[in-house]
């Protein structure tokens, strides 16, 4: 068993019971939480902990949660799962302090890394070598890469940075694949951490 416990919040309890199972097998010390108001409430007497929250629930938005854990100087590395059409949600939510977002559906491995990228910063809270590293891969772009990345961290789609930049949706891939390429970027939520990690596009 870890040293931390996963909080999982989450308003419907299939999906609380099915991650807290899943996480127990991979060794995991899990506590479920049915609200992000119930949460809070537990939050202060949290000495090491990592959360897995979803981003829309009834009583108050993961961003919101992530908000008010900071407005209440709990720190706490925070995990959102969202569903597709939630990335500029999601976006919002890492720029309020998440360390990632994970899309539905999700492979059970996804989760898992996440939950371990997240462990590293109870201890280590910022990887200076990695945003160095990140921010010479930034340093490889061109102009036009760094604003269709740019409109990518605003969760813009291709259509509309294609208008806002008066090129093609088709030229909008190839400069996005280009970003990916020279990121190295794995996947999108991949992309959008590293560009967040290093200040990239922050205001």
């Amino acid at each position: 068993m870890t040293d931390y416990t996963v909080h999982i919040v989450d308003d419907e309890e299939p999906v609380r019971k099915s991650l807290a199972f899943m996480l127990t097998m991979n060794g995991y010390a899990v506590k479920v939480h049915e609200s992000a108001a119930s949460f809070l409430d537990f939050a202060p007497n949290i000495r090491e902990g990592i959360l897995l929250t979803d981003l829309r629930m009834p009583d108050m938005s993961g961003v919101s949660l992530i908000r008010k854990l900071g407005n209440q100087k709990i720190k706490m590395p925070a995990i959102v799962i969202t569903g597709h059409g939630d990335v500029p949600m999601a976006v919002e939510a890492m720029k309020a302090g998440a360390l990632d977002f994970i899309e539905k559906p999700f492979e059970d491995s996804l989760i898992v890394e996440a939950i371990e990228r997240a462990s590293e910063h109870l201890t280590t809270p910022a990887v200076a070598a990695e945003i160095t590293d990140v921010q010479a891969r930034l340093d490889t772009l061109s102009v036009r890469e760094r604003q269709v990345l740019s409109a990518v961290v605003s969760g813009l789609a291709n259509k509309t940075i294609a208008y806002d930049l008066d090129i093609s949706p088709r030229t909008v891939e190839v400069h996005r694949a280009n970003v990916m390429s020279k990121m190295r970027a794995k996947s999108l939520p991949h992309l959008v951490r590293m560009a967040i990690a290093a200040g990239f596009g922050s205001s």
